[in-house]
């Protein structure tokens, strides 16, 4: 198709030095299987109405070229589990470029492209398994209405690949607003590269803040944009029960998107110590520790550009992280609470809640469906009291139970991404039936809204899901 090999990519990141990256093409599959193509992504990017999915998997795999792009892994570093490593960078990536949309400019990133001079010793292969997990929790993510990197299309193939076991090489096209990490910075600063950090900061004001281009302290304006973003990010995480997995500082975007998608999870009952991570010992990326750890990472980006930013105005840019990340995972609440006003002691009630629903056991996302739905099994007195308190708070609210009822079905999803909803697709999918993969999809797009042929997937899980294990391999 002539018009996709024509595609106009932009690809001002590959117009910086090469310090930043090393310009490469990919690895095809010999034998490459056209898995799932995003439609609805397909048009945001706007690519031709008449495009054929199997015609772009050949652009994907690398049977044909994309004119314009530019294809590059990038190099970074980054805090892994708190522990510095000097270099990491695209071990299995590959940036083709980027696009110019309606939402601004967008990152088509291949997943799975096989050998970088970044993969150290590993083959730069992704397995089918990860690639699923991946691009079933961007849709689920983009659905729920948190900031998320998303996938336009998945390939498989029948090359084998070896983790804890053999399994099959897939890739796929992440598609995000950036692909720069915090880890960036820290790479250039740690790496005696500091007088690229400018370079770079420039480019991020140009692509994504150009109202930034004429203040008088912009990377200062734009290290405040970051924290902001992240802290509203991460509050985003914790109203709706995602626990991430790996929040390195390599896997923070500067745009506040979600990201490099490894062993995350959704809670199921609600347990704020849930490590969804098997490779996490520690408990460092543990669900009720995000928020800190966001603010770590912060920290760890304060540092690397310690020289060019004005170091007063950033402590307080720190210090209002806290401020930020409560006001916004409050007005979730309220919201998930069906609260149109403010009062001072709404993230108290809230607190209550979440003591009585880790007391008991109860599933998070169905607990606040139920009261959504004016339902619950509230039995004990401190629950029955608890009621009480929240019917008085809903007594001195102006809005009709109409008004609150739709407030609170269009903030408590029906339906999450549960593990062991993912590990169904991915077990099938493995044996080449991708019809509860695509299934699954349909009901991500639509979390909000119940419909009785998907019931099965707002049930809590069966007793061999309490035994899954997902580590960083995934």
């Amino acid at each position: 198709m002539q018009e996709l090999e024509s595609l106009k990519f932009s690809n001002p990141f590959a117009d910086l030095p090469e310090d930043f990256f090393h310009k490469q093409n990919w690895t095809p599959f010999d034998n490459p299987k056209l898995i799932h193509f995003n439609e609805e992504l397909a048009e945001l990017l706007g690519l031709p109405k008449d495009l054929d999915p199997e015609d772009l998997m050949l652009y994907v795999n690398g049977n044909k070229a994309f004119k314009h792009s530019a294809p590059l892994s990038m190099a970074y570093a980054g805090h892994q589990f708190g522990s510095w490593v000097p270099q990491l960078g695209d071990g299995r990536g590959i940036l083709l470029g980027q696009l110019q949309t309606k939402e601004g400019l967008m990152d088509l990133h291949i997943k799975g492209a096989g050998k970088t001079p970044y993969s150290r010793f590993g083959d730069g292969r992704a397995v089918l398994r990860s690639t699923i997990r991946e691009y079933l929790c961007g849709e689920a993510m983009h659905h729920l209405g948190i900031p998320s990197s998303r996938s336009l299309i998945m390939i498989g193939s029948d090359e084998p690949v070896f983790r804890e076991t053999t399994e099959f090489g897939a890739m796929m096209i992440r598609v995000a607003k950036t692909h720069i990490r915090f880890g960036h910075f820290e790479y250039l600063m740690h790496n005696k590269k500091s007088e690229f950090i400018p370079i770079l900061l420039n480019h991020v004001i140009e692509s994504y803040f150009p109202e930034l281009k004429e203040s008088k302290d912009g990377y200062t304006d734009l290290f405040e944009k970051i924290v902001s973003s992240t802290a509203r990010l991460i509050a985003k995480w914790q109203a709706f029960g995602f626990a991430h997995g790996v929040m390195n500082t390599d896997n923070m975007s500067v745009l506040g998107e979600t990201f490099d998608f490894g062993p995350f999870g959704f809670l199921d009952e609600y347990n704020p110590g849930f490590i969804c991570n098997h490779s996490d010992h520690s408990g460092r990326y543990a669900f009720n520790n995000q928020p800190s750890i966001g603010l770590w990472n912060c920290h760890a980006l304060a540092a690397a550009l310690k020289d060019h930013i004005e170091i007063e105005r950033t402590k307080e840019i720190i210090n209002s992280y806290e401020k930020i990340f409560y006001d916004e995972l409050t007005r979730l609440y309220r919201k998930k609470l069906g609260l149109f006003k403010k009062e001072k002691d709404d993230l108290k009630l809230v607190e209550e809640l979440l003591t009585w629903m880790k007391d008991h056991k109860k599933d998070y996302t169905n607990t606040f469906r139920a009261l959504a739905e004016g339902n619950n099994d509230f039995t004990d007195e401190v629950e029955q009291a608890w009621f009480k308190k929240y019917q008085e708070r809903l007594d001195r609210e102006a809005s009709n139970e109409t008004e609150r009822n739709a407030l609170m079905n269009s903030s408590n999803p029906q339906y999450i991404l549960r593990n062991y909803l993912a590990q169904e697709a991915i077990q099938a999918a493995e044996i080449g039936d991708f019809s509860a993969l695509n299934f699954l999809i349909e009901v991500l797009k639509k979390p909000y809204l119940k419909n009785e042929n998907y019931n099965k997937f707002s049930e809590v899980p069966p007793e061999w899901a309490n035994k899954l294990e997902i580590s960083c391999s995934s």
